[in-house]
């Protein structure tokens, strides 16, 4: 269906140069000058973008770096984890979308279910206070290192040969990536658990590459919106993750494309876990002090 595939390309396109406009729009409005990205801002996003390309994911690992380096206060890291991410992750759906064969249907209901999932999250998380943010993302850290572990070990299965899925299993993975998108917004990549899910419905793992930066590509311009409105995001290091994440992309896809990623794997694991581990120490620490109020159910 070469056709549906340059209608989703062309999509994609479209919801980038809008999400670029928007972006653009409240740049402007700050009236304030935009600042510009230092060595290590640039840093994070090259090598975070670099590996992400790779398949092993980019929010753990730019959150840990965020927090050991104080880069970005807490509660403006899931905002720009998902706006300044962004450019590079298009980048890398029109090259896999363009390249490993899928089924579209399968395809187009999954990323419109991720879509959907970003931005009823966004809408939540743009609105909580820095201490419910640092819970939050303090278990979602746990998760991703989880889950990290989980494809170390070989725990989950390989994966079958579909390109494509139909009937109840269809269904189960349209509600699947319509919560992984939603846990987008938090800050927990949706790679390893899409990856999984992939497996376990038996497609092929290779299709999960267009599945998973697709989604991502779609669902972190709309979910970013809201995060842009709010203005709940950290604009110099979002610069930097964009600036330095585009050319790192391409180079990991197109000259590097593939490496002994093991021992990188167990590096970031073990940085994720301490982040988490940090997250959850200091929203107790201010609960305990009193410096954030707590959060009254509704």
């Amino acid at each position: 269906m070469p056709g549906a595939r340059w209608l989703l390309l062309g999509s994609l396109a479209l919801v980038t140069l809008v999400f670029l406009a928007g972006w653009a729009r409240t740049v402007r409005r700050r009236r304030q000058a935009v600042p510009r990205p230092g060595p290590r801002e640039l840093g994070v996003g090259f090598v975070t973008n670099f590996f992400d390309t790779l398949g092993i994911g980019s929010f753990a690992p730019t959150t840990s770096a965020f927090k050991l380096w104080r880069i970005v206060r807490d509660e403006l890291i899931p905002g720009t984890l998902n706006v300044g991410h962004t450019p590079a992750t298009v980048t890398q759906a029109f090259i896999y979308i363009a390249i490993v064969k899928v089924e579209m249907a399968t395809l187009g209901l999954l990323i419109a279910a991720a879509v959907l999932g970003s931005w009823l999250g966004a809408g939540v998380v743009a609105r909580w206070p820095r201490q419910t943010i640092q819970i939050g993302m303090g278990v979602a850290l746990l998760t991703a290192a989880s889950l990290m572990l989980m494809t170390q070990l070989g725990l989950f299965p390989g994966g079958g040969e579909a390109l494509g899925l139909t009937g109840a299993r269809l269904v189960v993975a349209v509600a699947g990536n319509f919560a992984l998108g939603a846990l987008m917004t938090l800050g927990i990549g949706l790679y390893a658990p899409c990856m999984i899910m992939i497996s376990l419905l038996g497609m092929s793992p290779v299709t999960a590459f267009p599945i998973m930066m697709g989604s991502c590509a779609f669902l972190m311009p709309v979910g970013s919106i809201q995060f842009l409105r709010n203005d709940r995001y950290d604009l110099k290091a979002a610069l930097g993750l964009t600036l330095a994440g585009i050319p790192a992309v391409l180079l990991a896809a197109y000259i590097v494309k593939s490496l002994p990623l093991s021992a990188v794997r167990w590096l970031v694991i073990v940085a994720v876990v301490y982040t988490a581990a940090a997250m959850l120490r200091s929203a107790l620490r201010e609960r305990g002090t009193g410096d954030v109020p707590a959060v009254t159910p509704a």
